[in-house]
């Protein structure tokens, strides 16, 4: 059946827009619930293939993603291996070939292997990679990084950082606040996060690289990066559904509370909120990181980091934000779609997804098409429901 076939059998009756010439916009159909948005872009999930196939796949990652309106999104590369090379690279190209619903676009490695020691071929990677990043480590070594930043700023390209300063971890699980202190947990300092910025900003300034902060999730980094915009760096930044809707005070002892950078204080939120509010973060990325439910069940100390989230994001932020009036619609989609398709250089096409924003569900992970089931939003009541979304033309979800 074709595309606007569909539209036209879920809202029976409906004026559609135009959507071939005009897909960037927001159309509510006649008036009812129904909405048309932009396909959304997320500038930061994790899709483990290849090397992490049990925790998720591009086939599974990609179709999750379409189930959250994403019609576009890159793939984090602490994979194994590791895109550090074009060999290597060319092994996780080859499955998004195969396997990708939507437009998936790799990272390449900053380092080899991840590890810190020396770049990876930048050079060779730049043609087929999104942009340069070691995420999941802090790359600690500032000679190492105005290096990184001066040949990808040579090749055209963002050096996307994961701030973490290893020596300011000391094992911690969650955020160094109150929650840890009254449940005895080891914790993780704000300053592993914004010292680490505060670096990088320096060397930004000095290498005119274009530098882009991953999953801010401290109000001293919403600080710094603010001077830095006013200073008139490039710089730009994301943070993620879970800092604005939750804070410590939310915690409970279950795994899928359990991410990096951890949730912190309602102060931090706050600061957060104020900062997609006033232009200061670019966008929101969900930082998608699926693991087994194994690596999920071991408690708040143990479990591995990372939740997932691309299929809730708009719903919990329609729902968070939107709705209450803290954002208008327009400027939630600007921060899932417009702004970091502009930033990262990637081009929105016929993409867009059909959705009842006033149809209200229960987040429950057993509906996931993802293979990570982690989700700190579990049992919330939300709005907006995804009821199809276009790929090219093509539907590449269609909802029940």
């Amino acid at each position: 059946m074709p595309v606007f076939d569909k539209v036209k059998k879920i809202a029976p009756g409906a004026e559609l827009p135009c959507l071939l010439e005009d897909c960037a916009a927001f159309h509510r159909l006649d008036k009812t619930s129904y909405a048309v948005l932009p396909g959304f872009c997320d500038v930061h999930v994790h899709l483990r293939e290849p090397g992490f196939s049990y925790k998720e796949t591009i086939a599974s990652g990609s179709r999750a993603a379409a189930r959250g309106g994403y019609t576009a999104v890159c793939a984090m590369p602490n994979l194994k291996p590791v895109p550090d090379s074009v060999e290597h690279l060319e092994e996780e190209l080859a499955i998004i070939r195969r396997d990708a619903v939507i437009d998936v676009r790799p990272y390449g490695a900053i380092t080899v292997d991840e590890a810190g020691k020396e770049l990876a071929d930048l050079e060779g990677m730049a043609p087929q990679v999104v942009a340069f990043s070691d995420d999941g480590h802090g790359v600690q070594d500032p000679g190492l990084m105005r290096e990184a930043m001066e040949r990808a700023r040579a090749l055209g390209k963002l050096i996307v950082a994961h701030c973490e300063d290893n020596s300011l971890l000391r094992g911690g699980c969650i955020h160094d606040g109150a929650y840890a202190r009254a449940h005895g947990h080891k914790g993780i300092c704000s300053e592993s996060e914004w010292r680490p910025i505060a670096r990088d900003l320096e060397l930004a300034a000095q290498t005119g690289c274009g530098y882009h902060v991953c999953h801010i999730s401290a109000k001293e980094s919403v600080r710094l990066i603010r001077e830095a915009k006013k200073s008139g760096l490039n710089v730009s930044c994301e943070t993620a559904p879970h800092y604005l809707l939750l804070d410590e005070n939310d915690l409970r002892e279950e795994g899928r509370f359990k991410m990096n950078p951890p949730l912190r204080g309602a102060e931090d939120r706050e600061a957060l909120l104020e900062g997609i509010c006033d232009g200061t973060i670019d966008c929101i990325a969900t930082d998608h990181a699926p693991h087994s439910a194994e690596e999920k069940a071991r408690g708040l100390e143990k479990s591995a980091f990372g939740i997932v989230g691309i299929e809730t994001a708009f719903p919990l932020l329609y729902t968070g934000l939107a709705k209450p009036g803290i954002l208008s619609l327009e400027a939630l989609i600007d921060l899932l779609c417009r702004r970091p398709r502009e930033r990262f250089g990637i081009p929105l096409g016929n993409d867009f997804s059909l959705w009842d924003l006033e149809a209200e569900v229960t987040i429950d992970p057993a509906d996931f098409l993802s293979k990570g089931k982690a989700s700190p939003f579990t049992g919330r009541r939300v709005f907006g429901t995804c009821l199809l979304t276009v790929r090219e033309g093509r539907a590449v979800y269609e909802g029940a």
